[in-house]
């Protein structure tokens, strides 16, 4: 159980009326179905909550037919779903550190790779940027510089992906049950890696060499087991990524800019116009860069917003399940009256 990632934090989830049932880990979300691994192997499970309730990498509780209960999760990855609606999207769970990925081309972004961090640090797991296709490049250290001023959490490694020797420097990240989940656009060397990490040979694709896009490779999300003996999340690559309930992670990337705020003299400063501000000052001495100072107000405007939608969407949902529940209470009244 410890080589799937099992630890004391599920064990002190169980209760005594648990004993009846066996802990298994979810490797894959399908509609009708969870795929699990266990001591034993993998087997299917009928999923007692809607599938998008899950996330690859949780724990559940089974009878060998169904998943009975799902553990509360030690980190959770999540962010608002993709599209016009209000909801909050499970990525990954159980992860212990996050590769963000992306490449030493005009793929890399300094506002992304901010966005990517404050969504890893919300979810309590350790950032891990990797920085792919460091041999299409003459010098991949001004890249690795850009990356690791981003925040002090931050460990990053340029290397090939489709060299095994350089692809096994993330071996202390996947090894003795240790959970890596990678994370990043289309055609960054996600599935090259997930293949170097694993020994599988999932399909890859080219990238466009006019804009560094690629197109999807890997179409869900799987936890596999690596040959250093630990577990590889592989994701889908991400066109739209929006936080929600993401203030600490974006605090903890733009800490600076925290501890900045806290010296203002009006603790509401919108950083604008107020006398006072320790922003303003510190961008008037040059000593912080007004383009940082503005992807942090979007992130944090963005942050309220999608949080606040969506706690209003569940207050709605709550709303009319009780009201679906009442109607159906009061017709069971009524045909206990007319019998």
């Amino acid at each position: 159980m410890s080589d799937l990632g099992w630890s004391e934090q599920f064990a002190r989830q169980l209760t005594a009326a648990d004993a009846v049932f066996s802990p298994a880990r979810v490797a894959e979300i399908h509609r009708d179905r969870l795929v699990v691994v266990t001591p034993e192997g993998s087997f299917n499970l009928h999923p007692r909550e809607a599938s998008g309730a899950y996330a690859v990498g949780d724990w559940v509780l089974t009878d060998g037919t169904s998943a009975v209960r799902r553990l509360t999760p030690v980190s959770d990855l999540s962010r608002r779903a993709a599209g016009p609606g209000v909801a909050a999207q499970r990525i990954a769970a159980n992860i212990d550190t996050i590769g963000i990925v992306t490449s030493c081309n005009d793929d890399f972004s300094v506002p992304r790779l901010e966005r990517y961090l404050a969504l890893v640090s919300s979810a309590d797991c350790l950032p891990l940027v990797i920085l792919t296709k460091a041999d299409k490049t003459e010098d991949a250290r001004p890249f690795l510089r850009q990356a690791e001023k981003l925040s002090p959490l931050v460990t990053a490694l340029a290397l090939n992906a489709k060299d095994p020797e350089d692809a096994a420097r993330l071996t202390p990240w996947c090894s003795r049950a240790q959970t890596l989940a990678l994370i990043g656009s289309s055609g960054v060397g996600k599935t090259t890696l997930r293949n170097a990490l694993t020994g599988e040979s999932a399909e890859t694709r080219e990238i466009r060499e006019d804009d560094a896009r690629g197109r999807h490779t890997t179409t869900f999300r799987a936890l596999r087991p690596t040959r250093a003996g630990g577990w590889l999340i592989d994701t889908p690559g991400m066109r739209e990524l929006q936080l929600t309930d993401a203030a600490e992670g974006i605090g903890a990337v733009f800490d600076d800019l925290e501890e900045l705020a806290a010296d203002c003299r009006f603790s509401d400063c919108g950083h604008d116009s107020e006398p006072g501000c320790a922003i303003k000052a510190a961008v008037a001495s040059g000593a912080v860069a007004p383009d940082r100072v503005a992807r942090w107000q979007k992130l944090l405007r963005e942050d309220r917003h999608n949080s606040e939608t969506l706690a209003q969407s569940r207050a709605r949902g709550r709303s009319f399940s009780r009201v679906i529940k009442e109607a159906k209470a009061e017709g069971r009244r009524k045909r206990d009256v007319e019998r």
